[in-house]
């Protein structure tokens, strides 16, 4: 069977590796360069537990997620011989009132409900975990098995494992036009002319409704600009990740301090402004006061893809021999593994 990708991000890479892995014959679509969008500018937050507060519905699988990702990440080293910075390093999900220390406690007890480590922690407690956080808050929830992973050693080991795996990848590639005939998608129109397929895969992140003749049923897809600040500090102080209604720290253990983001629907607009930066660094030290004296590192922004039904695209599309991988929104990173399994098991069974 042969099955074309359109998008080398994440989404793209996850799939076509998965699909090769069983057997397929797989051509991957990049129109720049493998990895060098969303996938690479992300925070790499495996945040199961403390994102799934917004979708309780998807709680399950975005567990089953990050469960998976330690053996995920030592395959892919083995495979490639890159570290992808896989850490479980714990999460604190600060509140700052009343009514979030309310909300959070609540979701804390449904989560040990379930089964998952999950702890209400007072301030004093929660200061023991993470002695940087900023005294006097009113305590935080406290996910001990949610993790990170540096996503730009993730792309890059993926695109790797993709390669390894025979996957034909054509990068610099613009597709012209999903094709259809009979009611079905049988491929794609590139510059080169068709390329026939059994099975087409939707996975070009923000980009995705724009590429020409995806099917109106498919709901759309429209970038969400994150802008992230990279702090530096030696020696490394911060080791939880924080995180907050206002931003959240991603400390990677070496130094390095990843702080974000916001949340901008203003089309594909690549702009890093002073209030995005300002908002960014004021909730950082408002979490942590020592990153006060930590270096700028850099700084940068990225397009989340949000679907309009608040949900992955994930598998199956309406039109036959037509399938999805994108509309990860924030859990993009997170999901990876988990999508590329599905839509293998979608388009072959």
């Amino acid at each position: 069977m042969h099955v074309v990708v359109i998008g080398a991000g994440v989404m793209g890479c996850a799939s076509a590796l998965a699909l090769a892995k069983r057997g397929a014959r797989v051509t991957l679509l990049e129109r720049a360069v493998p990895g060098a969008e969303a996938s690479s500018a992300a925070a790499g937050i495996l945040g199961a537990q403390a994102e799934s507060h917004e979708a309780p519905a998807l709680r399950k699988m975005f567990v089953r997620a990050r469960d998976e990702y330690a053996a995920w990440a030592e395959a892919l080293q083995a495979e490639t011989g890159i570290a992808v910075g896989h850490r479980v390093s714990g999460l604190l999900h600060v509140a700052r009132d009343a009514e979030e220390r309310e909300t959070l406690a609540a979701l804390v007890a449904t989560q040990s409900g379930e089964g998952l480590r999950a702890e209400w922690l007072d301030a004093t407690e929660a200061c023991r975990v993470e002695p940087e956080l900023r005294p006097g808050t009113q305590g935080a929830a406290y996910y001990p098995d949610d993790a990170q992973v540096d996503p730009p050693a993730l792309l890059r080991a993926l695109v790797a494992a993709v390669s390894r795996a025979g996957v034909l990848v054509k990068a610099g590639t613009v597709v012209h036009r999903v094709l259809v005939e009979r009611d079905a998608c049988v491929g794609v129109l590139l510059d080169e002319g068709k390329i026939l397929a059994d099975a087409t895969v939707l996975a070009a992140g923000s980009w995705s409704s724009l590429v020409p003749g995806v099917p109106s049923a498919v709901p759309a897809v429209k970038p969400a600009r994150g802008q992230m600040v990279l702090l530096e500090e030696r020696p490394p102080r911060v080791r939880t990740i924080l995180f907050a209604h206002s931003g959240y720290v991603v400390p990677r253990g070496d130094g390095r301090v990843l702080c974000g983001s916001t949340l901008e629907f203003v089309g594909f607009r690549r702009e890093v402004t002073a209030g995005g930066v300002l908002g960014i660094l004021t909730s950082a030290i408002d979490l942590a006061p020592a990153l006060a004296t930590a270096q700028v590192s850099t700084f940068w922004n990225s397009f989340r893809p949000y679907s309009s039904i608040d949900a992955p695209l994930m598998g199956a599309s309406p039109l036959p021999g037509f399938f999805l991988a994108t509309g990860h929104y924030r859990n993009g990173i997170l999901l990876a593994k988990v999508t590329g399994d599905a839509v293998a098991d979608a388009i072959l069974g």
